[in-house]
Order: structure tokens, then sequence, then C-alpha cells
């Protein structure tokens, strides 16, 4: 060992937690009345306060009270770990909490509660979806983030940020759940860096590399890991279908505020969300190392994708009365993204399709053309096509023509392609006895749990 490391060691390794070998919990918290920062150290069931703790590597140290980040409250600890009851207690906590400070549709409303419990098990996952809310100034993204934000697992507030830079640097050192409001970076180079966290956060192994200016005046690459929960508020949709297809939305906005709701936030909502972050680190120690069957938890039922992203949810909720109401708003999603999907251009090229097979027209280039241009081309600033609605057939549904005489026609043997796509753009007519309904509409006394109801 070298004087530098010896050094190093001697003076500690600062850290915000670990979860050592051994399965111990390390958790960092601050008391911002005291000025204190320390270690809970969770094991067998019980936990201490530590002012440091000793590993094979150094001694860890907890961040330094006087740290701009704790002292401007960009980054969120909790002060202590505190009782909880049952994790459907909990749950029920945080969401009557966040109904009380956030308008949302009651069926997010549940989500974003479940996903606050998440954030404090992510990682002891592989994968993990967004929670994000969308909509026009004033519709209430802010507030969401706000509110929402400050009962997740050591909550990031990026948006106050001025350039996305540090943004790298804060979540590899500690961790946490990025709150970012996409309207906050209003560069476009900013913004394709907000992406690139994004785009490389949701899974566990994909670290962003970048360039740092070093001491001695060369730009060395350097890993940092953007792997979290996060966050998001944008005005419209991402570019990326992959990354959109990454988030759980909500649109803000489109109905008037309740009236039970405080226009401003008020002061005592610091305090609350400080005694849920209490209670949720306790949650955390004790449930972290637990073994969770993720293969058991996902509904084979849903789209693929949308069973994958919401799969850790599941397993992170053992309240059955939880788990069920969660299984019926992913239902709800379900719909709601096959309906949007529809509206897409390949769900109306998949719809003249149908229409044109139902009604024994041969299923060739020429025609799907006339007849898709005959109901759309006035929602478009092009000309549609034949080569046009070749490219669309080919490389967005995967539909190979072939070519018959002088005609290219969509082969028979293309029809259990076009089955499954009927049923992936919500073309299929629902079963006899199923009544359709919509995510978002029951009433908040749905959600409540028998004691308070």
């Amino acid at each position: 060992m070298n004087g530098e490391e010896e050094q190093k060691k001697e003076r500690g390794i600062p850290s915000a937690g670990a979860v050592l070998p051994d399965g111990v919990v390390v958790e960092m918290v601050y008391d911002r009345e005291k000025g204190e920062t320390a270690f809970v150290r969770y094991e067998s069931g019980s936990w201490t306060v530590e002012p440091s703790i000793d590993v094979v590597a150094g001694r860890l140290v907890p961040m330094s009270p006087k740290n701009n980040l704790l002292v401007h409250e960009v980054v969120l600890f909790p002060s202590a770990p505190e009782e909880y009851g049952t994790d459907g207690e909990l749950l029920s906590a945080v969401r009557q909490f966040i109904h009380r400070y956030v308008d949302l549709s009651p069926a997010f409303e549940e989500l974003a509660a479940s996903y606050v419990l998440f954030t404090w098990l992510y990682d002891a996952f592989e994968e993990l979806p967004y929670l994000r809310v969308r909509g026009d100034y004033g519709s209430g993204k802010s507030r969401f983030l706000l509110a929402v934000g400050s009962l997740c697992y050591k909550p990031i507030f990026a948006s106050g940020t001025s350039t996305v830079s540090p943004i790298f640097r804060i979540l590899d050192a500690f961790r946490g759940t990025l709150i970012v409001d996409e309207a906050d970076f209003r560069l476009s180079d900013e913004k394709a860096e907000v992406v690139k966290i994004l785009n490389n956060g949701n899974a566990r192994g994909f670290p962003v590399l970048r360039a740092e200016h070093g001491s001695r005046r060369e730009y060395d690459p350097r890993a940092y890991a953007v792997f979290g929960p996060k966050l998001v508020a944008t005005r419209g949709f991402f570019e990326d279908k992959a990354l959109e297809s990454r988030c759980l939305t909500e649109e803000m906005g489109g109905r008037p505020l309740r009236e039970d709701i405080p226009l401003n936030l008020p002061a005592e909502l610091r305090e609350e969300a400080l005694a849920l972050r209490n209670r949720l680190l306790l949650f955390r120690c004790r449930n972290l190392t637990k073994p969770r069957d993720l293969a058991r938890a996902a509904d084979r039922q849903l789209e693929p994708r949308l069973a994958q992203i919401l799969s850790p949810l599941m397993a992170t909720i053992e309240d059955e009365e939880a788990k069920g109401r969660l299984r019926d708003l992913a239902r709800g999603l379900e719909r709601q993204l096959v309906t949007d999907r529809g509206m897409e251009t390949e769900g109306q090229l998949l719809e003249v399709i149908r229409d044109l097979a139902a009604a024994e027209t041969p299923l060739s280039v020429k025609e799907i053309t006339a007849l898709f241009a005959d109901r759309h081309e006035a929602d478009y600033d092009r000309k549609v096509s034949p080569k046009w609605v070749g490219y669309l057939l080919r490389r967005k549904l995967g539909l190979l023509p072939q070519r018959v005489g002088g005609a290219f026609l969509l082969p028979p043997a293309e029809s259990a392609k076009l089955a499954r796509l009927y049923e992936k753009y919500g073309l299929v007519e629902a079963k006899a006895g199923e009544v359709p309904e919509e995510a978002g509409h029951q009433d908040f006394e749905d959600f409540k749990s028998p004691a308070e109801k």
C-alpha cells in the first residue's frame, strides 16, 4: 500500500451508504437540527448508529454535514429509522401524503405510492421503469416532482442545476433517485445529455462514459454509474420509442385542480416527508436483501415490455390487496398503450389492411396505398406513395410483400403475423362479456385500506 492509499484509509472514504458482502445494510442519515451525519448499520433484525464503518478497502465515513448538496437540500436523507407497521400501512401513508399535495388520477396516485416504496429497494433489481408526468407549464409537474420526489430514496433534485455535468457526478456518488424536469435544460446539448442518462439508467451495467479534464490537462475517460429510479417531467413525448416505453406516464393539467389541494405547498410538508423517509429507511433495511422471484411477480397476461418494467414494482409489494390494485392498474395502462399505438401511422395502416382483408380485396401494396391515402393523406405533410407504404410495411411492421405477377402482395404466410399485430395495435374486437374500462377513473375510496374505510 503506497502513502497516498494509507492517507486515504486514515481519513476515511466518504460514502452515502453500502451493502456489505455479508448482507449488512449501511445507510447514511442526516440530522439537520444537530448538523450531524452518521451511519445506520442494520444487521440480523436490529440497527445501531455508527460514526464510521470498517470495510476491507478502508473505513467508510458519512458525507460531511457541511456538504453543499446537503445544506441546500439538493439531496435528501432520513434522520433515523422509525417503525412503520405493515407494508400495507406504509404504502397507505405514502399514498395519503401524495393525495394531500398532488392532483393525480387515483390509479396513477396508487402507482406513484408503489414507486416510492420501490425506489428504496431498487438496487435489489437489474432493471427498472421511470415515473413520468407530461404536461404544459402550470399543469402541476413541478409540484409532483417536489412532493413525490421528497419521499424517494436519496432524491437528487437536479432541476436547479445550471448544467448537466454535475448530475453525472452526483448520481455516481449518491446512487439515489434522480428528480429532473426536462424544461430546466433548454439547450439541445444539455437535453441530449439528460436523454443519455435516461437511456443508460434503467438497467444495471450501462454506465455513461465521459472525458474528464484531469490535473495534467489531459482528457481521461471515466465511467459514471447512472442506474437508478427517476422521476421525470416533460412537455412532450420522447423521440426515442424505447425510452418512451420505459416510462409510466400521467398526463397533467387535463382537469380542474381539486378543491382540497393547497395552492402553495405548506412548510409542514418538509417535516411530513422527513417522517415518512425515516419509516421508509427501516422498510429498506428490513426488505433489501430478501430473495425475490421476478418471474413469479410478472403478469404474463400483459404485453412483455409492460410486464418487464412493472415486475420490480410487483416484487416490491407484499400486501396482496395492493398487488391486486397494481395488477388492475397495469391492465388499464396496457389498454391505454394499445389505444395510443392504434392512433400511430402503423395502427392506421393495419386498420386499412384489416378492412381490405374483411372485404376479401387482394392485399396488394397498391390497394393498401389507395385506401390509406383516401382515409389519411390529409393528416400527412407528404404524398402517400406505394414506395412509402412499402417501407412502412417492411421496416415498421415487419411484413414482407412479395412480387406476384406485376404487383406486390402480402402473401398468406403473413396472416399469423398480421393476427399478432392486430392484437398489439388494438384492432381485435373485445370478446363477448368483456367490458373495456379506462385506467384512472376509480374513486379515491377504492384505494383505501379496510381500516381507513
